[in-house]
């Protein structure tokens, strides 16, 4: 039988079951679904139904003498095919909408501020990603002498997103020549997309007679680092202390290898960053996510917009998780975050 052949009474068993265990992180038996969902069937037709969806995959027994929980497979058809949005209070789009609108300096100050809210409405952990930058546009380049030898990059792309590097030269460095050479680099860079530029900065930056060549040389050598906007600094958590508060995470191992990986800022920023591909909400369940320090997680996330650009944003937390409620969340969330960083 396939998940979606199951029968009317498979799947009102399925969903009641999967509502009851999100609610109370406990197993749950035929009689609490009987007696709660006031169903007019008996406990035994319950417990019969329960263990065919046992054997599809979709429930499982922890142990003998306790009730049944959700399967990555189980929650997977309930979200699929039984889950309906759960719409957010005016007083949840409030509180959202009031701390991502509020005046910040750049944009990594609203991914930051984005993180923590979700985080607390939700109270699991936010997370939020920088977008992808090969479509981002250059907006301006200065080169500033910090040193002797050394110079301070800054880059900043259209929609607020700005990047430092400290470079250092072979010889002194003359803050005229210094200047003269980015008046050059912006001439002939700015207005381009990074992708553009990667491609074609040998190009384009030939006979720039009036700029320094040891700093052309320089920003040549080093164009791969400074045009790379996608640093681990770029992913924001907030609330990684909720996870500790979930029962699933009692399990002292299982929560020392979570914490290891929210830690590896760049593995879990290329975990996030490719579930938001697709447009829309993602939700992705326990062992569909490929690290297994991760499998006792769900993901649900969305992609965001700046400009032609886009990150991502997101919600972890235990497989046993409110989707309804949380997709809707995140959705509002990405909805607004891109209304905000297009503007």
């Amino acid at each position: 039988m396939t998940y979606q052949n199951l029968t009317a009474r498979q799947r009102l068993i399925l969903q009641s079951l999967i509502n009851h265990y999100i609610a109370t992180a406990e197993p749950v038996s035929s009689k609490t679904v009987v007696q709660k969902y006031r169903l007019r069937i008996s406990p035994a037709t319950v417990r019969h139904t329960m263990q065919d969806l046992e054997e599809m995959g979709l429930i499982s027994q922890p142990h003998t003498s306790a009730g049944r929980i959700p399967t990555d497979k189980g929650y997977r058809v309930y979200v699929d095919s039984m889950m309906d949005l759960e719409a957010l209070t005016p007083t949840e789009k409030d509180r959202i909408r009031e701390q991502i609108c509020a005046e910040y300096a750049a944009v990594e100050d609203i991914l930051e501020q984005t993180a923590r809210v979700l985080a607390t409405v939700s109270k699991l952990l936010g997370v939020t990603v920088a977008p992808r930058f090969d479509k981002g546009i250059l907006s301006r380049i200065n080169l500033i002498p910090v040193g002797e030898k050394k110079i301070l990059v800054i880059l900043a792309v259209k929609h607020g997103l700005v990047r430092t590097v400290l470079l250092e030269a072979e010889s002194s460095i003359d803050a005229e020549q210094a200047e003269r050479t980015a008046s050059i680099l912006n001439e002939r860079l700015c207005g381009l997309t990074l992708g553009e530029i990667k491609e074609s900065i040998d190009l384009r930056l030939k006979e720039a007679s009036t700029a320094d060549p040891k700093l052309i040389k320089l920003f040549l050598d080093s164009t791969d680092n400074l045009l790379n906007f996608t640093e681990p600094d770029q992913m924001h958590l907030g609330g990684t202390t909720n996870i500790v508060d979930q029962p699933e995470f009692k399990d002292r191992e299982k929560l020392k290898g979570l914490i290891e990986l929210l830690e590896e800022k760049r593995l879990l920023a290329e975990l996030v960053s490719a579930r938001g591909i697709k447009e829309g909400i993602t939700i992705t369940i326990g062992r569909e996510i490929e690290k297994g320090e991760m499998q006792s997680c769900s993901l649900v996330t969305s992609p965001y917009r700046a400009g032609k650009v886009r990150g991502t944003i997101g919600i972890i937390g235990p497989t046993r998780m409110r989707y309804s409620k949380l997709a809707s969340m995140v959705q509002y969330t990405a909805k607004l975050l891109s209304e905000v960083l297009s503007k």
